[in-house]
This record gives structure tokens, C-alpha cells and sequence, in this order.
């Protein structure tokens, strides 16, 4: 697995944004797929997490209604669209996969990790 986080970048407030996190070797479609984020200063967090076959959704309870998680195993890439953008949304997004085919929000359950793109928002 190696994943490629891109789709970051200026947006207003209440704008909207969709991230793309491809794996360029084409192995994570047996594996769970999560976003997470880091504003400066702040910890790591867990965003939104998807299962193998997209059949099971996770989102964290700060994003739940806004944002929305996919993915297209035959394009060996899992989405986020972000909606209804907030300020405190602005933060490094990174995309994970998963040891297994379910996963959520914890951090150990991931084991492979993309080098994050950048969403700023501007109120």
C-alpha cells in the first residue's frame, strides 16, 4: 500500500472541498481507509473511516452531516467530500489504510499512512 492524499487547498466558509487519497499500488481495496486531521498545535484526529467494501461508514461526531466518505475499489481510491466548511476545519488531512477490512477511530488500527494535504479555511 502507498497512499497519495491530494484535493487540499483555499476555500471560504461554508465552501466545499473533496479530497482524494489514491494507493499507487493498488492493495488497499481489502482494506478499511481513513481520514484524519491536524490543525497546528493540536493532536492528530480521526475524521471519517470507511470499510473494504464500502458497506460501513465512521465519522467523527464534529464532521457528521458535513462531510462524506467513499471510495471506487476499481480506481483504487477513497474520497472525502467536505461540505458546510468551518474555519475549524482547517488542518493537514492524512489518509490511512487500515490492518484490516473494518476499522474506526483509533490511530494503532491503521498501519499505512499518506504525507497529508492541507485544507484551509478562511472565514
Amino acid at each position: 500500500v502507498q497512499l497519495q492524499a491530494s484535493g487540499g487547498g483555499l476555500v471560504q466558509a461554508e465552501g466545499s472541498l473533496r479530497l482524494s487519497c489514491k494507493d499507487s499500488r493498488r492493495t488497499f481495496s481489502n482494506n478499511a481507509v481513513g481520514w484524519f486531521r491536524q490543525a497546528p498545535g493540536k493532536e492528530r484526529e480521526f475524521v471519517a473511516s470507511i470499510s473494504w467494501r464500502g458497506g460501513s461508514t465512521y465519522y467523527a461526531d464534529a464532521v457528521k452531516g458535513r462531510f462524506t466518505i467513499s471510495r471506487d475499489n476499481a480506481e483504487n481510491t477513497v474520497y472525502l467530500q467536505m461540505n458546510s466548511l468551518k474555519s475549524e476545519d482547517t488542518a493537514v488531512y492524512y489518509c490511512a489504510a487500515a490492518r484490516g477490512s473494518f476499522a474506526r477511530d483509533s490511530v494503532t488500527s491503521y498501519q499505512y499512512w499518506g504525507q497529508g494535504t492541507l485544507v484551509t479555511v478562511s472565514s
